[in-house]
């Protein structure tokens, strides 16, 4: 039977409900001559989130369908008929997720039910009874549903595990995670690197915690040379790093020198790394060569925690764990994200910019001038007439006047374009149609 493909990382499309449009309608009834407007508004979108959950362990069903979607909100209707809103979408993910947007962390899923808003749904469109004023007593005109969010968001599985495993390959990682853990690892007795990172329990003296083995790390890994890079992020939250040692090395590489071979790879791939605790096991203990290579390491490295175990002999790992145990409290959770700056959302940016395109053509970009368009049913003249009042009021008809715009030439804001006519403007009038398409 094929193997589960194990999926760390997801690129994903997020696309919130749109707006349900308002309607335009009027009340009609025999013996009621002054119905008077009775439209009702759309339904909102719904919202895209995403939530942590235990008992998924990788980012598969999102790696391959990554387009994720809400329901549109429904349109109003007459008789001041409100549209339902739009069904919120929620996408289930790892605890242990890291979400990014544009290269910044928007939000890190540490524990179960741990929540992220990914995508708003648009607002419903106003239907005609909710422009009735006393000026105003029949409006002929609603407002389209405004448009759901789009966003494009890369997402990491970091495994949460109290205790790291790192080293070369074939340093016997995945037998010691065996040996002390519930996880069986594949395990040969040839050359062979684990391909996938695993997870497992260890229960010792009555403690427990969590322990995780990552392929093995060689040199410039933090380059992207092997397979370490790809994992190394499941042990950036472990608390504690046991650095496996092979007596025999590795390729050309000495196991005493080795040891700052993989250190330096770790600290170049993330800054958390050098604040962590890395304690130093020489593994294969029941190999001539393992206590000679423990003396030299233990001379070098004298103020570091150096064991000599035998993950396959089950030798040395009870003062290994004994240790473990002991300074694992209070070792402080580490952040891999600054969590200060997750969940603080951007000053929306106010305002609109005028850029002329060619000869005749200027744009107009920003957000509140293209929500506006967006949202205005050009098919009503009063609801046409409504938004130029309404970009006379944020300066926009006069900012094109100073910019130098002339009868006849085409303004484009969002999807729309307008011929400016001097005399149509001043008197809060325009023709809009749809943009042409190339």
């Amino acid at each position: 039977m094929k193997e589960n493909i194990f999926f760390d990382r997801a690129k994903v499309y997020v696309k919130a409900g749109d707006g349900g449009n308002g309607c335009m309608s009027f009340r009609r009834e025999k013996y009621i001559p002054f119905g008077g407007p009775d439209g009702g508004n759309g339904g909102k979108g719904g919202d895209v989130y995403f939530k942590a959950k235990t008992g998924i362990n990788t980012l598969s069903e999102l790696a391959c369908h990554p387009h994720l979607k809400a329901k549109s909100g429904e349109h109003g209707q007459g008789s001041n008929l409100y549209g339902r809103k739009g069904e919120d979408s929620i996408y289930y993910v790892p605890c242990g997720t890291i979400i990014r947007e544009n290269g910044k962390v928007v939000a890190d899923l540490k524990k179960d039910g741990d929540t992220f808003l990914a995508a708003k749904g648009g607002r419903g469109g106003r239907g005609n009874l909710a422009f009735k004023t006393q000026f105003n007593t029949a409006p002929k005109f609603c407002e389209n549903g405004e448009k759901g969010e789009e966003k494009v968001y890369h997402l990491e599985l970091s495994l949460l595990a109290d205790v790291g495993l790192c080293g070369f390959p074939n340093a016997g990682k995945s037998t010691l995670l065996s040996a002390c853990t519930m996880a069986r690892p594949k395990i040969a007795d040839y050359p062979f690197t684990t391909l996938t990172p695993n997870l497992g329990v260890v229960s010792h003296k009555g403690y427990t915690f969590l322990m995780a083995d990552i392929p093995g790390i060689i040199e410039d890994a933090h380059k992207g040379k092997g397979l370490g890079h790809n994992f190394l992020k499941h042990i950036l939250r472990t608390k504690i790093i046991i650095h496996l040692i092979d007596p025999y090395g590795f390729s050309q590489t000495d196991p005493v020198k080795g040891v700052a071979v993989i250190e330096n790879e770790l600290k170049r791939f993330s800054k958390v790394f050098e604040n962590k605790e890395i304690i130093l096991a020489v593994n294969k203990a029941d190999l001539p060569e393992a206590e000679n290579i423990f003396k030299k390491i233990k001379k070098k490295y004298a103020k570091r925690k150096i064991f000599l175990i035998s993950a396959a002999a089950n030798k040395g790992l009870d003062k290994l764990f004994d240790y473990i145990i002991k300074v694992l409290p209070s070792v402080p959770e580490p952040q891999i994200a600054d969590t200060e700056q997750i969940g603080k959302e951007e000053k929306k940016k106010t305002g609109f910019f005028i850029e002329k395109k060619a000869e005749n053509i200027y744009e107009v970009t920003g957000e509140e001038p293209a929500k506006l368009a967006q949202m205005t049913n050009f098919s009503h003249e009063e609801g046409v007439r409504r938004l130029i009042n309404i970009y006379k009021k944020i300066g926009l008809i006069k900012a094109l006047k100073k910019y130098g715009i002339n009868q006849g030439d085409m303004v484009r804001v969002s999807d729309k374009e307008f011929e400016w006519d001097d005399t149509q403007t001043s008197e809060s009038k325009s023709r809009f149609r749809k943009k042409r398409k190339k």
